[in-house]
C-alpha cells in the first residue's frame, strides 16, 4: 500500500475517533443539551410523549424565549415564545415564512392542496372563496342552525342522560356535535348520532385515523422512518393510506351527490358553482372539516372541566347567561356578544390549552429574528402558543391558575353594563394565528362555543367522574 494511502487512512481514523469523543460530550451552554452529529436526539426521544411541556421548559430556560433544536435526520428548528418574534414571522416578514414544502409534505397525502396546506396565490384564492361563510350575515344564519341542532339534538341527549343519571364522554359528545354542524353548514349533508356510545360513521373513523397518523409524522423523532414506511406501505403509513382512501371516497361521493342535486346555500355548492375541479373541492372540504372538527369541542370540554373546580366562576357565568337570556328571550348573534365573562373564560382556557399548541413555517431565505436568533434558509420556524400561555413574563406569577378576570377590564363597562374585555396583543395570544393568515373562522368559533356552553350551563350542571 502506498504511503499516501496509509496517511489518508490514518487521518480518517483520527477524525472518526475525534468525532466519537464529541458525540460523548455535549456542546457547551446549549439549550437543549446538544451533541455533534446526533444533536438533541436523545433528549427529544426521551421527551417524545411530553413534547409540549419539554419545549416549554426549554423556552423558560432561554433568556430570549427562543431555542434552536438540532437533531439527527431532522431539519434545524427554531422554536419561539417571544411575541416580537411571532409578530415578525406572522406579519412583518410574512412572505419569508410560508408553510413551505417540508410542512406540506407531512400533511400533503391527507390535506392535498387544501387551504391549510398551501401558500401563495393558491392559498389566497381559497381564502377568498371561503370568506363568504364568515360575514356577519352568514354568522347570523349560523346561529339559526346552532339553535336548531342544540335544541333538537344536544339538549335532548343531555335531558335523557340527566333523567337516567347516565355518565358519558363529554368531549366525544361535543366532538360529534361539532362534526355534525360542519357537515350541515359547509357540506349540506345529514348528521350522525350524537350518542358517544354509538359507533362512529366510517367517514368519521377514517378521518380520525388520518388526522392522528398525519400529526404523528410531524413529531416523529426520525422523519425518514415514516417516509420509509410510506414507501413500503407498512404499519401506521399503511393505516394512513387506507384511511385517506376512505375519506376521499366519502367526500367524492358527497361531491357527486351535490352535483346531482345542486344548491347554492352551502360552502360545497358554491365551490362547485365556482367551477373548481373535483380534486380542489375535495381538498378544501377536508381542510374545512379538519378546522372545525376537534378544536372548539376540545376547548368547551376543558372549560366544563375547569369550572367544576371554580364554583365562584361557574356561579358568575350562570348569572351572566341567565341575565342576558332574560332580556333577549333566547340567544342570537347580538346577544351572544354580551356574554363577555364567557368569552373571557374561553380565552383563559385557550391560553392554557390552545387547540393548536404550535404551528410551523419554513424560511425561504437567511434571516435574523428580532431577538437576534439566526434563521437559515430552509429552517423550520415554530411559534408556540402552548408555551406562551405558560410564560410568567407574559401572564404574571399566577400564569398557572385559571383566572378569567385577567381578560376583563375591571374599570370599564359598555352601554348595556356588560364587562369590557382587555385588548390583548394577538402576537402574545396567537391561538387563531395573526397577521395575513389569521383564522377566518375565529368569530364563528366563539359564536359556536358561546352558544353551546351557554345553552348547557343554563339548564345543567356538569359533574366530572372521580378519577378512581
Amino acid at each position: 500500500m502506498e504511503a499516501s494511502t496509509l496517511i489518508l487512512l490514518l487521518i480518517l481514523v483520527l477524525l472518526l475517533v475525534s468525532a466519537g469523543k464529541h458525540v460523548i460530550y455535549p456542546c457547551r451552554n446549549s439549550i437543549p443539551k446538544t451533541y455533534p452529529v446526533i444533536g438533541c436526539l436523545i433528549s427529544f426521544y426521551t421527551n417524545r410523549n411530553r413534547l409540549l411541556d419539554w419545549y416549554t421548559e426549554l423556552l423558560n430556560e432561554s433568556p430570549s424565549r427562543t431555542v434552536v433544536i438540532r437533531r439527527l435526520a431532522a431539519r434545524r428548528t427554531v422554536v419561539t415564545a417571544n411575541p416580537s418574534n411571532v409578530e415578525y414571522i406572522l406579519k412583518t416578514n410574512f412572505n419569508n415564512y410560508p408553510k413551505g414544502k417540508p410542512f406540506t409534505e407531512i400533511l400533503g397525502d391527507f390535506l392535498g392542496n387544501g387551504i391549510f396546506n398551501v401558500d401563495g396565490n393558491l392559498w389566497l384564492k381559497q381564502r377568498r372563496l371561503a370568506a363568504h361563510d364568515f360575514t356577519p350575515k352568514s354568522l347570523r344564519e349560523y346561529v339559526t342552525v346552532l339553535r336548531n341542532e342544540v335544541e333538537k339534538e344536544l339538549l335532548a341527549f343531555l335531558n335523557a342522560a340527566a333523567e337516567d343519571s347516565q355518565t358519558f364522554d363529554l368531549q366525544e359528545l361535543l366532538r360529534r356535535f361539532t362534526f355534525n354542524i360542519v357537515c350541515i353548514v359547509f357540506l349540506g349533508i345529514d348528521r350522525c348520532s350524537l350518542n358517544p356510545s354509538s359507533p362512529v360513521s366510517e367517514f368519521d373513523r377514517a378521518f380520525q385515523t388520518a388526522s392522528a397518523v398525519s400529526a404523528g409524522r410531524g413529531s416523529a423523532p426520525l422523519s425518514f422512518l415514516w417516509k420509509f414506511k410510506r414507501l413500503v406501505g407498512f404499519g401506521s403509513e399503511k393505516e394512513l393510506r387506507n384511511a385517506i382512501g376512505q375519506v376521499h371516497s366519502c367526500v367524492d361521493e358527497i361531491i357527486r351527490e351535490k352535483k346531482r342535486r345542486p344548491a347554492n346555500q352551502d360552502f360545497l355548492s358554491r365551490l362547485i358553482v365556482a367551477g373548481e375541479s373535483d380534486e380542489t373541492v375535495r381538498d378544501m372540504v377536508i381542510s374545512i372539516i379538519m378546522a372545525g372538527r376537534d378544536t372548539t369541542s376540545a376547548v368547551a370540554t376543558r372549560l366544563f372541566w375547569l369550572i367544576t373546580g371554580h364554583e365562584e366562576t361557574e356561579h358568575d357565568l350562570v348569572s351572566e347567561i341567565r341575565s342576558v337570556k332574560e332580556i333577549t328571550g333566547d340567544f342570537d348573534y347580538e346577544s351572544l356578544k354580551k356574554l363577555s365573562l364567557l368569552r373571557a373564560c374561553l380565552c383563559e382556557v385557550m391560553r392554557l390549552y390552545p387547540p393548536v399548541p404550535w404551528d410551523s413555517k419554513h424560511a425561504l431565505t437567511d434571516d435574523r429574528l428580532p431577538d437576534g436568533t439566526l434563521v437559515r434558509a430552509g429552517d423550520r420556524v415554530t411559534y408556540f402558543p402552548y408555551g406562551m400561555g405558560r410564560m410568567e413574563e407574559l401572564w404574571g406569577e399566577d400564569w398557572d391558575e385559571f383566572k378569567p378576570n385577567r381578560w376583563v377590564d375591571e374599570s370599564s363597562y359598555d352601554k348595556t353594563c356588560c364587562r369590557v374585555l382587555k385588548k390583548v396583543n394577538p402576537f402574545k395570544f396567537p391561538v387563531f394565528q395573526a397577521g395575513p393568515r389569521v383564522c377566518l373562522g375565529e368569530e364563528m368559533a366563539y359564536v359556536q362555543m358561546k352558544y353551546v356552553v351557554a345553552s348547557i350551563l343554563d339548564r345543567f350542571e356538569i359533574e366530572p367522574i372521580p378519577t378512581d
